[in-house]
Formats: C-alpha cells, sequence, structure tokens
C-alpha cells in the first residue's frame, strides 16, 4: 500500500491518520489530542515541542525518531516499531506520573530512559533488548512477557513492578531496589546472578 503525506494542523483533535509517510520529517510544535495514528511511518522524523496526548499508535513505525522537548501524556503504542529513541530528551512534568506510556507487542531495542521517573509505565508482550534503564523509577511498572535481553538495570527501582513471564532479564539485587516485585519462578533464578553463592541440584 503506497503511503501519503500530510501536513499537520497546529492543534489536532480526535483526528484519524491512517497509512501516513512523515519519516524523516521535521514537525514541530503541534498538538495531538485524542488522536489514532495507524500503519503511520515516522521514522526519523523529528519532533520538535509536540505534545501528544491520549493518542494511540497502532502498526507504526517510530524507529530513531527525535523527541526533543516533545511530551507524551497517556499515549499506547501498539504493535509498533520504536528502536533506538533516545526519550530522556521529551519533556516531563509531574503529570507523568498519573498518564503513563504504554507499549503493547512492541519492538523498543536500542533506546534510552535513562534517569526517567516512568512510574507505572507498561511495556507488556515487547522485545527491549539493550535498553537502559539505568537510575530510572520504574516502580508499579509492567514488563509482563517482555524480553529484555541485554537491558541495563543499575541503581533502578523496580519496586512493585511485574515480571510475569518475562524473560532474559539481568538484574543485580545489590544495586536495584526489587521489593515487592513479582517474578515468574524460574527466571527469578537470575536474580541469584550477582550473589556469591553456588547452587546445586
Amino acid at each position: 500500500m503506497t503511503m501519503s503525506t500530510v501536513e499537520f494542523q497546529d492543534d489536532n483533535f480526535a483526528e484519524e491518520f491512517r497509512d501516513l509517510d512523515v519519516s524523516s520529517a521535521e514537525i514541530f510544535s503541534k498538538e495531538f489530542d485524542d488522536c489514532t495514528f495507524i500503519n503511520c511511518d515516522f521514522s526519523e522524523a523529528q519532533l520538535c515541542h509536540c505534545i501528544f496526548e491520549d493518542c494511540h499508535f497502532l502498526k507504526c513505525n517510530l524507529s530513531v525518531i527525535k523527541v526533543d522537548a516533545s511530551r507524551f501524556l497517556n499515549v499506547v503504542f501498539e504493535e509498533s516499531k520504536l528502536s533506538g529513541i533516545d526519550w530522556t530528551k521529551a519533556a516531563y512534568s509531574d503529570v507523568l506520573l498519573d498518564a503513563p506510556l504504554t507499549f503493547l507487542n512492541c519492538v523498543v531495542d536500542y533506546s534510552s530512559f535513562y534517569g526517567l521517573t516512568l512510574q507505572t509505565l507498561v511495556m507488556r508482550e515487547c522485545k527491549a533488548c539493550d535498553v537502559d534503564f539505568r537510575e530510572s523509577d520504574l516502580s508499579q511498572a509492567d514488563f509482563r512477557e517482555s524480553d529484555l535481553t541485554d537491558t541495563l538495570f543499575r541503581h533502578t527501582n523496580l519496586s512493585s513492578a511485574d515480571f510475569t513471564l518475562a524473560e532474559n532479564y539481568t538484574i543485580d539485587i545489590n544495586v536495584n531496589t526489587i521489593q515487592g516485585a513479582k517474578f515468574s519462578r524460574y527466571e527469578a533464578f537470575s536474580l541469584l546472578d550477582g550473589l556469591d553463592i553456588t547452587l546445586v541440584d
């Protein structure tokens, strides 16, 4: 299917955008409220000082987008590609604690959330390899059924986070906070890797 291009309005409310190609575009100071994006290509786009609130991205490609000073409030990404994004460049405020980012069955490899407060973050059934969560507050986050190969957790608050059926994570319990977190029984053995102990059958 051939994608089309669009010139966004400054304020976009309850719009549905389908099959758009805005790859490598520069998008400045646009607001999107309650908008839906379906099968759109934002790859390598530059989103500067934009606001996305109560938006839903479905089957979109947002890999390597720039999110400089943009806000994402109660945004859901579903079945989408979001590799190589530096989320630390986005704009954050206390409201984000009540309006989490949600990733459902997405690819978020090689992204950085370093030092962010993202309580109740949802990253469910995702491929999240080589993601940087160091120094972050991810208390009550939902990582259920995600592949966390080579993802970095260090001085990370994971209290009450849910890792049920997640796999391939390495979490050093000496340098992370995991009180109240949930882990599947067999994958939880990886939590012992940082301890100077020997396991025997």
